[in-house]
């Protein structure tokens, strides 16, 4: 039992990280007065939104969690206390989100003004900053796991293979739900602020009056900055929070079902995914320190690249070579999980796998969205016959760039169920995202970087600072859309192992799709994932029309603002984007809570599993196009930036193809920050759901699948005509 003390001593090692770094951070030089005045602004519309989005979320977190408490006292295989997980699962994730805020909303400033000093000291204090953000999403999620773990083992009092190990599980449950649930609200409520705020800053600011991206006359502009906190950065750490916590979970359900004779009381499969994510935070702590470039750089995109790409696969090395010492030591020569046998050598084989599909993954998504490779400058070069074929371009790009990522996903799929069976496809998906630290350090720098280029752009800075800060940027969109791809892959192996996990505790033996029933369930599974994201986008939509007229209002009515003497009202910018994104993100996160409880308690577990296999496959198709578009779409838009040859001509910032380009990066804005990555959060959140309510279900229906049983088994009569008379004959 000692060993499962080593867990939640991970967690509390990368908060110890996350602590040292963030006052490294907060120590760095904040720039001038007008710096500290705009990064104060940012920071204060950011908090603004983040309260009255918790307000809102614990009214939620209240009702479901006592909803919760009454199911779960009333199965035997669960407990009261799975609301208590619920409410710890969403404080945590809530937390996530806001200490990935604060940082972000310290070293912006920060980044801006090392940016006067070297592209190298930018990257430092950017990056730090997304460490800390990575560092502290990690570390909680394994301190909440593992502690939990042992509080509700304890409790129960339970062994490998025994109801209370079930029990405590069941439980465990609830934490990944009370995750996934304020991730969803997270993830959609700050896309729809940032994209609203992006898209009008965008449309009236670039395109109509022809001034550069954040320049302070336009009063868009705080709430933009705001709006890449609120989404990129304290969505994401909720999002990550979630995923990464959902992975290791639907690891754990399908570890306590696994028979093992092994030295840790029959619960090593239960233990390798959590400390294979502890190890994983130890090795991403050790690769953050592989990022750094030289003050001799220059000023390209390829050494920052280089030096994210070292930090990362530093990461990802060192944690397969120790995983193989981990399973040697941890786990029995073989196991049996639902009739299937599988061995030790053939779980490492398994993780391997995991990280084979990640890292394939997420060459391919950087090859799609990159500034330079080919999808992207296909888009640029369609962009010089207009603004529709710039849509047609990246709309194009983003249905190819489906096809590689899914070859490989299902070849991952085959071989890691080929190596350990279910095991193996839950363990792969573990594998990935081991290194779920390092992969949001890298993912949170790019917001950063983004925000440091608004505050140097409003400052008034030296052109070469926002040269430098627009270096990291790009960088940084490529990143994030890897890390979404990344995401969505995990999403998919981790959606599989909780529909395996859901098969077993509502005890479907099978699920036949010729009847009519699962058949119509797998039809309603494929549709939800394109409603939620038509009500995602449509919400971007309607907040960018309100936030495009506001700004040309204040353009029309405010004397002096385009000379820079009239002082825009930032202000109501950033309240127009707060409220809608309160009010819209409603329905979405409504969508995917209420369907898996309609289906199942109507219609039965065997078409609920009908509509979560429609639903995972539809959403990783439509995540996957959705951020590669909009990854795509928003790299071809800065390749203008720095000029562009098409035809043998130079094209140019205020050009005609530039301003095409601009209408295909508004286009994928709530593509890649809306609705693209909350489909792996809308997935894995319908099959937690359907997994918490599958003890109930069973209880439901499973009375009706016995007298379905007793029927078959009576004998059947059958009518056999003679030349002479009808015979009855009865066959048993």
């Amino acid at each position: 039992m000692s060993i499962v003390y080593l867990v939640p001593c991970f967690g509390l090692i990368a908060l110890l990280f996350t602590a040292v770094r963030s006052a490294w951070v907060v120590r760095q030089d904040a720039g001038n007065e007008r710096m500290t005045e705009i990064a104060k602004h940012i920071a204060e519309g950011a908090m603004a939104f983040l309260k009255a989005e918790y307000k809102v979320l614990t009214y939620f977190v209240i009702i479901a969690a006592l909803l919760l408490g009454y199911m779960g006292a009333s199965h035997e295989n669960s407990d009261w206390t799975i609301a208590l997980a619920f409410i710890m699962g969403a404080v945590f994730s809530a937390t996530a989100g806001f200490i990935g805020m604060r940082i972000a909303t310290k070293a912006n400033v920060r980044t801006a003004q090392a940016a006067r000093t070297s592209l190298a000291k930018a990257l430092q204090v950017s990056f730090t900053g997304g460490s800390v953000m990575g560092m502290g999403v990690a570390g909680l999620a394994v301190l909440g796991l593992g502690s939990l773990f042992i509080i509700l083992k304890t409790y129960f009092g339970a062994e490998a293979n025994t109801p209370e190990m079930i029990k405590t599980i069941e439980v465990l449950t609830g934490f990944s739900l009370g995750a996934e649930s304020i991730a969803l609200f997270a993830r959609v409520g700050g896309g729809i602020y940032t994209k609203a705020a992006d898209v009008g800053a965008d449309l009236v600011g670039k395109v109509e009056a022809g001034i550069p991206e954040d320049d302070p006359r336009n009063p868009a502009t705080i709430a933009d900055n705001v709006g890449d906190n609120v989404g990129d950065v304290a969505g994401m750490g909720a999002d990550l929070f979630g995923s990464y916590v959902a992975t290791v979970l639907a690891t754990m359900v399908l570890g306590a079902e696994t028979q093992s004779v092994d030295n840790f009381g029959g619960i090593a499969p239960i233990l390798l995914p959590m400390l294979i994510a502890g190890m994983g935070i130890i090795f991403s702590i050790i690769g953050t320190f592989f990022v750094k470039i030289s003050d001799s750089a220059g000023l390209n995109t390829s050494a920052v690249q280089r030096a994210l790409n070292m930090g990362n696969w530093g990461s990802i090395v060192l944690t397969a070579i120790v995983v193989y010492f981990m399973v040697q030591w941890l786990l029995p020569e073989s196991m049996l999980l639902r009739g299937h046998e599988f061995t030790k050598g053939g779980v490492f084989g398994a993780v391997a796998v995991g990280l084979v599909v990640g890292t394939l993954m997420s060459l391919i998504t950087e090859y799609y969205t990159a500034m330079g490779k080919r999808p992207v400058r296909s888009i640029i070069r369609q962009s010089a016959t207009g603004h529709a074929t710039n849509i047609i371009g990246g709309l194009s790009v983003g249905m190819e760039s489906v096809t590689l990522p899914i070859l490989v996903l299902a070849g991952g799929i085959y071989g890691s169920y080929a190596f350990a069976g279910l095991y193996g496809v839950a363990i792969a998906a573990a594998g990935m995202m081991a290194t779920t630290a390092m992969q949001l350090a890298i993912d949170a720098f790019g917001p950063i970087a983004d925000n440091a280029g608004g505050i140097a752009e409003m400052s008034e800075l030296p052109k070469e600072v926002r040269e430098k800060t627009d270096i990291l940027d790009a960088v940084g969109n490529t990143t994030a859309a890897t890390g979404k791809g990344f995401a969505i892959a995990s999403a998919a192996l981790t959606a599989l192992a909780l529909f395996a996990a859901f098969v077993g505790i509502a005890k479907i033996s099978s699920i036949d799709i010729y009847k009519a029933n699962v058949l119509a369930g797998l039809f309603v599974g494929g549709m939800i994932p394109f409603i939620f994201s038509s009500l995602a986008i449509a919400a971007v939509g309607r907040a960018a029309m309100a936030m495009v007229e506001e700004v040309r209002r204040q353009f029309r009515e405010i004397p002096g603002i385009m000379e820079g003497k009239g002082q825009p009202e930032y202000e109501k910018c950033v309240a127009i984007s707060t409220q809608a994104s309160i009010r819209e993100m409603l329905l979405p996160g409504a969508i995917a809570l209420i369907m898996p409880l309609i289906i199942g308690f109507i219609f039965g577990p065997e078409v609920l599993g009908g509509f979560l296999a429609g639903a995972t496959v539809s959403g990783v198709l439509m995540g996957m196009f959705q951020n590669n578009a909009g990854g795509a779409w928003d790299n071809a838009k800065k390749s203008f930036e720095k000029g562009v040859e098409i035809n043998g001509e130079m094209y140019y910032k205020k050009s005609e193809p530039h301003k095409a380009s601009v209408t295909g990066d508004t286009v994928g804005d709530p593509f890649k920050d809306t609705s693209g990555p909350s489909m792996n959060i809308l997935i894995k959140l319908m099959s937690i759901v359907s997994l918490v309510i599958a003890p109930t279900l069973a209880q439901i229906h499973g009375n009706n699948a016995d007298t379905v049983a007793k029927k078959k088994m009576q004998p059947t009569q059958q009518v056999v005509k003679t030349d002479k008379e009808s015979t009855l004959i009865v066959k048993k």
